[in-house]
C-alpha cells in the first residue's frame, strides 16, 4: 500500500490549502495529491441544470485519476472530504487501495442538520461576503485551546473560509446535506483504513470515529489529543505521524 499515491481530499468550507502544514512530510514520503473540489479553491463550479451531489463532486475525483493515469490510491479527506472519499468508494471500489478518514463519520445528515445546511446556502448566495459563515463556524471547527493561544491557527481558517467562492459554498453545503449513509459500504471496504479523529472534535466526535473504525473490517483508530475538527491545522505533525505510521 505504500507504493499507492495518496489523495486527500478537503474539508468544508476551505480548500486544498488546509493540508499546507502536512504537505511537505507526507510528499517525502508518498506521491500526494491534493485538489481542490468542485467550486473551491481554484476548481470552478460548472454550469449544470443537476440537484448539488457528492456522486457528482465523486465523478470528478475519478476523472482526476484517469488523467493522471492512476489505477489506484490510497483515498482519504477530512470532514466533507471524508463523505467525498465515501462517495468514491461507493461508486469506483476498484480505485481505492486504502483509506484515510479524518475528522469525519460515516452517517447522513439528520433532516435538522440539511436544514441547515440549506439556509447555510441560501444566505451564502444572497450576502456574497463569508465573514458570518467564518463566524460561526470557527467555535466548532477549532478546540477552545486553538481558538484562545494560537491566533495564527484562527486566522488561517478564517481567511479559508471567507476567500471562497459563496456559489461553491453552497454547491457544497446542499451536496453534502443531501449525501447517503455510508455504514453499510464501509462494514464490506476489505481494505486497510485509518481513522483520525481530533480528541475535542464537537462536529464527527471521537464516537463517530470509534463506530466507523468498528465498522471498518480493517479500520484503525487514532485519537490525536487536545485538538478539534480541522486536526491537519491543528496538529499537523501529529496527524503526518500518524498517516505515515499507517503507511
Amino acid at each position: 500500500m505504500a507504493d499507492l499515491p495518496l489523495l486527500l481530499l478537503h474539508a468544508f468550507p476551505v480548500d486544498a490549502r488546509m493540508w499546507n502544514a502536512v504537505r511537505e512530510p507526507l510528499a517525502a514520503r508518498v506521491r500526494l495529491i491534493t485538489p481542490d473540489q468542485r467550486g473551491l479553491g481554484r476548481t470552478p463550479l460548472p454550469e449544470t441544470d443537476r440537484a448539488p451531489s457528492l456522486d457528482d463532486a465523486a465523478r470528478d475525483v475519478l476523472a482526476l485519476l484517469d488523467k493522471l493515469e492512476l489505477d489506484r490510491v490510497v483515498l482519504g479527506g477530512c470532514s466533507m472530504g471524508g463523505y467525498l472519499t465515501m462517495a468514491v468508494l461507493r461508486l469506483a471500489p476498484e480505485r481505492v487501495g486504502g483509506l484515510v478518514l479524518i475528522d469525519t463519520r460515516a452517517s447522513a445528515d439528520t433532516p435538522e442538520a440539511a436544514e441547515n445546511r440549506e439556509r447555510m446556502a441560501v444566505r451564502a448566495e444572497t450576502e456574497g461576503d463569508l465573514g458570518w459563515l467564518a463566524e460561526g463556524m470557527l467555535p466548532n471547527l477549532l478546540a477552545e485551546r486553538t481558538r484562545t493561544e494560537r491566533p495564527d491557527v484562527v486566522e488561517t481558517v478564517r481567511d479559508l473560509i471567507e476567500s471562497q467562492r459563496p456559489a461553491g459554498v453552497a454547491w457544497a453545503a446542499r451536496a453534502v446535506g443531501a449525501r447517503r449513509d455510508s455504514s453499510d459500504l464501509l462494514a464490506t471496504a476489505d481494505i486497510p483504513a485509518l481513522v483520525v479523529v481530533g480528541e475535542q472534535d464537537v462536529l464527527t466526535t471521537p464516537d463517530d470515529a470509534r463506530r466507523m473504525a468498528d465498522l471498518l473490517p480493517k479500520g484503525e483508530l487514532a485519537v490525536l489529543p487536545g485538538v478539534g475538527h480541522l486536526t491537519p491545522l491543528e496538529a499537523p505533525a501529529a496527524l503526518t505521524e500518524a498517516i505515515l505510521g499507517w503507511l
